[in-house]
């Protein structure tokens, strides 16, 4: 089975369609998105389920707990500032 795609296909490519979905998730990280921020953003710009994203990113974050739990320390305290500042 070989589909015409732009992206990387889960059932033609697998082991470059979870790269590149991990990919993405870490870049949605750079931008300090939270995951459903995340899931939207992949399923509107990449037409990734956000089923599929999901997934991923609870892998992700078993994979990495001492990552995430600084991210979202982080990410709190950076919303917390904002609304402070701007509030």
């Amino acid at each position: 089975m070989h589909h015409k795609h732009q992206l990387s296909c889960l059932h033609c490519q697998p082991q470059d369609y979870i790269r590149m979905v991990q990919h993405m998730i870490e870049r949605c990280l750079l931008f300090h998105m939270g995951r459903d921020d995340c899931v939207k953003a992949l399923a509107k710009h990449a037409n990734i389920e956000p089923i599929i994203t999901l997934k991923f990113w609870k892998e992700l974050l078993k994979e990495n707990k001492a990552f995430f739990h600084a991210y979202f320390q982080s990410h709190r305290m950076a919303t917390f500032r904002r609304r402070k500042h701007w509030g």
